[in-house]
């Protein structure tokens, strides 16, 4: 047919408009909305049709199938929920921690009403929103007071701004540590309207190092847990609880930032890193802390201490620019709840559940999910053993024992397929195999997760 016939079969707007399939687009959507995707699909056919490119099939078709692609990109959310097969518990690119069953819940109750989340109900006047975690806090902790800002990095910030504005931080040299994004510790002090001072050498600095560097224009003694990287050898550096002592007799503020933290006693001490509940945490002014990640709640930085220091950071302008909102609050509050009871915790809270299954529960789990597909699909499955990572840069080069499958074919054909469906599932290719590791597939993201294999290589094989 030629071009001028197949333009001539482009029906109007009006006309489409009209056509049973386009209803229920227009219950879903605006007029305006859907009269936009098909005049586009409809200008696009005409474009391809004038250079010799359009589909050789049915018009009418080709509209209806292009609309419902076109209005399908437009409108599906973004991010999307995704399948997490890595084996990287806390995937820093794929949002980190999951909230649990409760922290959700408590999100949901919360977002779709009001709250009392700057309100004393008992007093009926104004409330401070961070009474709601602060309590919970001091019990998890054992701190004298406590407040939450929306990140660590921001925790950081405040905490620098307050003790050193216009003043010197001190700094161990192996300790200015380079953060996601490429935000480093130095960048942040110099942002907060402080000095960096650096002391000792990358692998050892001695308290005396901390000692020489001190002056009138010291504003805080700033120690950081180096949670992403290892020193390791010819090496020496100063505790907390020494870098402290310092600080009282200098009359000179002491924050320990912890990156990712988790209570004490819970998950395996490789893993877990310092605890923001022991004598090193008591011993500083104020510690912070990243409330996600380890501990495995929403997105924020916790920051606890002495009475005197908390109550200077809730006094600080910028608190209020790093304020969290009241569905962060209640998701917190939620996790906290669950940190009350260590049982408790490694029953519901997805990242110490998946941090601390026995690899043999993950190897049965990936078993079982081999054994429900049909027999063609089955043989191209090898359960293998594999190491899955904490991640977030927590606990690096610490390798959890897990296990998966290992799918026979183009590893890059089958990752690139499985990523393309809805949900996406993301494993990982490594030794030119595509595996997929089980240790965070729990109940349907594991039946989630062997659907979409099995559709994947069943397409291959029509395709060959």
């Amino acid at each position: 047919m030629d071009a001028p016939s197949r333009l001539a079969e482009i029906p109007s707007i009006d006309r489409l408009l009209g056509e049973g399939w386009i209803r229920p687009l227009l219950e879903r959507h605006s007029r305006e909305f859907v009269v936009g995707a098909l005049r586009r699909v409809c200008d696009e056919l005409r474009g391809e049709i004038r250079a010799g490119s359009s589909a050789a099939g049915a018009i009418a078709a080709e509209i209806e199938r292009r609309t419902a692609a076109t209005i399908a990109r437009a409108t599906r959310s973004l991010p999307v929920e995704v399948v997490n097969a890595t084996g990287v518990v806390l995937h820093t690119n794929l949002g980190r921690a999951p909230l649990s069953d409760e922290a959700a819940e408590a999100i949901r109750e919360l977002a779709t009403g009001y709250s009392n989340l700057e309100y004393d109900v008992e007093a009926g006047r104004r409330g401070d929103r961070y009474d709601h975690c602060a309590a919970l806090l001091r019990r998890v902790v054992g701190a004298e007071d406590a407040v939450v800002v929306n990140n660590n990095a921001a925790a950081v910030v405040l905490i620098v701004n307050e003790f050193a504005r216009g003043r010197d931080v001190i700094v161990s040299r192996g300790e200015l540590v380079e953060i996601g994004g490429s935000f480093r510790i130095p960048a942040m002090i110099e942002r907060a309207g402080a000095r960096l001072v650096e002391v000792g050498a990358t692998n050892r600095t001695r308290i005396a190092d901390y000692r020489a560097a001190l002056g009138e224009r010291t504003g805080l003694l700033l120690k950081v847990h180096p949670a992403n990287f290892r020193i390791e050898g010819f090496t020496e550096s100063v505790g907390v609880e020494e870098l402290a002592a310092l600080g009282r007799e200098a009359n000179v503020p002491v924050a320990w930032d912890l990156g990712s933290a988790a209570p004490a006693g819970v998950l395996p001490e490789r893993l877990a890193g310092p605890a923001p509940s022991g004598p090193e945490a008591r011993a500083a002014d104020v510690v912070s802390w990243s409330g996600d990640k380890l501990f495995g709640g929403p997105q924020a930085g916790v920051i606890h201490g002495r009475a005197d220091a908390l109550a200077r950071l809730r006094r600080n302008p910028l608190l209020r620019a790093f304020r969290v909102d009241k569905l962060t609050l209640a998701a917190l509050e939620a996790t906290l709840r669950a940190w009350l009871d260590p049982d408790l915790a490694r029953e519901r809270l997805p990242t110490v559940r998946r941090l601390t299954e026995p690899a043999s529960a993950v190897r049965d789990r990936a078993s079982l999910a081999r054994d429900m597909l049909a027999p063609a699909v089955r043989e191209r499955i090898e359960i293998v053993p594999l190491a899955a990572l904490v991640g977030a840069g927590s606990a690096p080069e610490q390798e959890i024992e897990s296990a998966g499958w290992a799918v026979e074919g183009s590893a890059t054909r089958i990752d690139a397929l499985c990523r393309a469906g809805r949900p996406p599932l993301v494993g990982r290719v490594e030794d030119g195999r595509f595996l997929v590791d089980f240790r965070c597939l729990e109940c349907g993201d594991a039946e989630l997760a062997a659907a979409r294999v099995a559709e994947v290589l069943e397409a291959i094989e029509r395709d060959a």
